[in-house]
């Protein structure tokens, strides 16, 4: 059990991250070539999660986006608490 836990983290760990260079993609204007494909590929990874709390959590001042920000401390949480519970 505590192997799965282990894996569950890291696996939890390395999305955080993968969200965390997305949006530091996201400050880059590209439009072709190596990082458009890489934005691509993460974006695909990314939205789907991050959607979730953009339904719910409006930009402040109409440009700052801090869904990202909540996401990444929602799966933190959430993994943490599961590795208290088990």
């Amino acid at each position: 059990m505590v192997m799965f836990f282990n894996i569950l983290v890291r696996l939890v760990d390395l999305y955080t991250f993968i969200i965390f260079v997305y949006v530091i993609l996201s400050w880059i204007p590209v439009k072709r070539g190596l990082l458009a494909d890489i934005d691509n590929v993460l974006a695909k990874l990314c939205e789907p999660y991050l959607g979730l709390f953009r339904r719910f959590i409006p930009p402040i001042g109409g440009m700052l986006d801090i869904s990202p920000i909540v996401a990444i401390l929602a799966l933190q949480l959430v993994v943490r608490l599961l590795y208290i519970i088990f």
